[in-house]
């Protein structure tokens, strides 16, 4: 039996919206898109695809595209259903998907600067090519959780919690596999590798976790 939904249509627009990214992403690129799928557990997939990154990759950019709207339902739905629950708000929704959108957009070309600035721009390339990948990955994973908690599954604490730490467990296995392939470069850089997990990859996350307690403030 399905619960009583709180939201309108304009929700299931961008479900459905978030369903047609990752079927045109099937659809035009079916042999990567089924190698994609064991990415988590199958290093093949960053093998293959990442001698042929492109600065602005199709299938990439559907996957991103899926994900931005997979983290903003997500991020909405729970929201509204744990801490403020209102009418859903198409503008306040709609800042959501910028915010999100902004900020993956904004780490990824700053760490595109510092490649270029320290010339290691090849390096870079595939350290974001992975860490799109798991992200990506992630995005693909939160579509049918979204699923269920907007119209089958009301969003308890307990199930957030689950649910966040399934996308940082899908992350981590990103970033221990990342480090792991550059773990040379790493251990002889391990400075500027400390000053950049502590100004891209901790700090962004504090900024947001700041907004949102100032936003439910």
């Amino acid at each position: 039996m399905l619960r009583d939904i709180l939201h309108n249509d304009w929700l299931t627009a961008f479900i459905f919206l978030g369903l047609v990214f990752i079927a045109f992403a099937k659809y035009l690129y079916a042999n990567r898109f089924m190698d994609f799928i064991g990415v988590l557990g199958n290093s093949k997939y960053l093998k293959i695809y990442a001698r042929d990154q492109k600065f602005i990759d199709g299938f990439d950019t559907l996957l991103f595209l899926n994900l931005v709207i997979s983290i903003s339902v997500f991020g909405y739905v729970s929201y509204q259903n744990l801490v403020y629950q209102h009418p859903f708000d198409i503008l306040v929704f709609l800042k959501v998907i910028f915010a999100v959108a902004a900020i993956i957009l904004i780490k990824i070309l700053l760490e595109r600067l510092i490649g270029s600035l320290f010339d290691i721009d090849k390096l870079m390339d595939v350290y974001l090519f992975q860490k799109t990948s798991y992200k990506n990955y992630t995005g693909f994973v939160l579509f049918p959780i979204n699923l269920l908690l907007v119209y089958t599954i009301a969003p308890t604490a307990l199930i957030c919690y689950i649910v966040i730490g399934i996308v940082v467990a899908i992350n981590l296995i990103g970033f221990i596999i990342t480090l792991k392939n550059h773990q040379n470069i790493v251990v002889n850089n391990l400075f500027y590798f400390i000053l950049y997990l502590c100004a891209l990859e901790i700090g962004p996350y504090l900024i947001l976790y700041k907004l949102i307690i100032e936003f439910k403030a």
